[in-house]
């Protein structure tokens, strides 16, 4: 008699700004595709939310983020104020998010450099539930979460070929 397979049901929650600014600084071409693939097959990713700041003219943009299988978890975009920019700040939303769903799904694989993210790493790590972070630069990352990450800390730098275009 065979035995039942088991499937996981981890899920990743993506910052995207971070994301996107990250591997453009680690002069990484990231392949947004080839990315879904890589945590389908490495980390067994069932959804990963895509966190990310809403402006009206991005809608092809949005379109193949969806496309390559990435669920958009929108944040409207603040207008930019006299000597900033714009800024869709998606930190409260990907955390909430990551205990909104802890129920569902068995481990958890966040991507981000963002050090806002510590305690809510270090939290997941104690409970058994985080599989990995995942952050666009080594150079870039904070030193916090870091610490937090321990172990679990990835870096797309080493990833390479598989996510690049």
């Amino acid at each position: 008699m065979k035995s039942p397979q088991v499937v996981r049901r981890n899920y990743a929650f993506i910052d995207a700004q971070n994301l996107h600014l990250g591997a453009r600084d680690a002069r990484l071409n990231l392949n947004y595709r080839k990315f879904r693939i890589y945590l389908r097959e490495k980390y067994l990713v069932e959804r990963a939310y895509l966190f990310i700041g809403y402006l009206p003219d991005k809608q092809d943009l949005y379109g193949l983020l969806q496309e390559a299988g990435f669920v958009l978890k929108f944040k409207p975009v603040l207008p930019a104020r006299e000597g900033q920019k714009q800024k869709g700040d998606i930190d409260a939303d990907l955390a909430f998010n990551l205990m909104r769903y802890y129920q569902e799904y068995e481990k958890a694989v966040l991507v981000t450099s963002d050090g806002d993210f510590d305690t809510v790493t270090k939290y997941l790590k104690k409970k058994d539930k985080l599989l990995a972070v995942i952050s666009p630069s080594r150079k870039k990352c904070s030193i916090l979460l870091q610490r937090a990450g321990g172990d679990a800390m990835q870096y797309l730098e080493d990833v390479g070929y598989k996510i690049l275009n």
